[in-house]
């Protein structure tokens, strides 16, 4: 038997890749159910559900409807958390959201990517790190590796490629700095979630 660029394979090897295959199913199979999941209108399941599945969620944190995970059990969000409709959360390597953190509807967090000029298209990962009092536009991509400073805002659509400064202000493709925030020692609260989003 051989690998798909023609290697031939061991034995052990075979066994390895029929065992990572069918853990990936499961793995596949996981994804879907909390797919089906985050269209159930109460968050209070919603939640229970995804932290039965790894995902480490503080107090007070909602995931509204359409949450999409890729590997649930390398999330953790903290406390007073909000992270809007039709988001995706990508947990092929650590994502790590802090506290107060305001994420809109349709963001995508992306740790992991495909290294276009590799032969074999492999990918490669990197963490996130959103930290506290962080705000993230509607429709805004977070690709792998970055890190977001604590009060940091990241305008609508802005895709971020490298590390954001403590309360700065960015937006465009690639994002860049656009302003800065002028409180710098936020404290507010977040609030309670909606019912049935």
């Amino acid at each position: 038997m051989k690998d798909r660029i023609g290697k031939e394979l061991t034995k052990k090897q075979i066994i390895n890749k029929i065992i990572n295959r069918f853990l990936n199913i499961l793995l596949e199979f996981e994804v879907f159910l909390l797919h089906l999941i985050g269209n159930f209108p109460f968050h209070h399941v919603r939640r229970f559900f995804y932290r039965l599945a790894g995902v480490k969620i503080g107090w007070g944190s909602t995931l509204h409807m359409g949450t999409r995970f890729y590997q649930p059990n390398n999330i953790v969000i903290g406390q007073d958390t909000i992270i809007g409709e039709n988001a995706v959360l990508d947990g092929r390597d650590k994502l790590i959201i802090g506290n107060h953190v305001a994420i809109a509807s349709e963001v995508m967090i992306y740790n992991s990517e495909h290294a276009i000029n590799d032969s074999n298209f492999s990918a490669i990962s990197a963490p996130v790190i959103i930290e506290d009092y962080v705000f993230i536009g509607p429709r805004a991509i977070i690709l792998p590796g970055v890190k977001i400073g604590k009060g940091a805002v990241v305008g609508a659509g802005a895709v971020v490629t490298k590390d954001i400064p403590p309360f700065a202000i960015v937006g465009g493709v690639p994002a860049k700095i656009i302003g800065e925030r002028r409180n710098k020692n936020p404290s507010y609260k977040l609030g309670r979630a909606r019912w049935f989003r």
